[in-house]
C-alpha cells in the first residue's frame, strides 16, 4: 500500500438501523479504499487514474467475503464490480459523488439483492 497516493483512506461502512435490523448490524457491510478530497468527497479523478487501487470487500454474517473494485462509471455514477466479465452481480453506490465520506455519514448503496441498504461510515483512516 506504500505505492497509493497520498489521499487514499480505509474507509468502514456499516449497516445501519432498517427493517429487519433495528439497531444495524456491525457484522453487514463494506472496507472501501479509495481517495478522498479534504472535504470527505471521493476524488472521483484520481480514483479514475488508479481504478485497480480503488478496492472494496463486502462483508456478511454468515457468507465469503465479497472482494471488487470501485468503479466510476458514464455520468459519474458509481459502482462495484466483482467480476469483470459480468455485470449481474455488481452494486451501484447511490449518490456517491454526492456524499461525504465522514464519520457519522449515511451512504446507500444498492445491493446484489436489488434493494437499496443505506449504512453508515464507521471509520475513515489514513493509510
Amino acid at each position: 500500500m506504500h505505492d497509493l497516493p497520498k489521499s487514499f483512506v480505509h474507509i468502514r461502512l456499516e449497516l445501519a438501523r432498517e427493517i429487519g435490523h433495528p439497531i444495524g448490524d456491525t457484522e453487514h457491510g463494506y472496507d472501501i479504499l479509495a481517495p478522498l478530497l479534504p472535504d470527505g468527497f471521493i476524488d472521483g479523478d484520481l480514483a479514475t487514474k488508479n481504478k485497480d487501487k480503488c478496492r472494496v470487500r463486502r462483508f456478511r454474517p454468515d457468507e465469503e467475503d465479497a472482494i471488487g473494485k470501485l468503479l466510476r462509471g458514464p455520468g459519474g455514477r458509481w459502482i462495484i464490480d466483482y467480476d469483470d466479465a459480468k455485470s449481474d452481480d455488481d452494486e451501484a453506490g447511490f449518490r456517491f459523488g454526492q456524499e461525504k465520506f465522514v464519520l457519522g455519514e449515511y451512504v446507500s448503496i444498492k445491493e446484489d439483492d436489488g434493494e437499496m441498504h443505506t449504512f453508515v461510515v464507521i471509520s475513515v483512516d489514513q493509510l
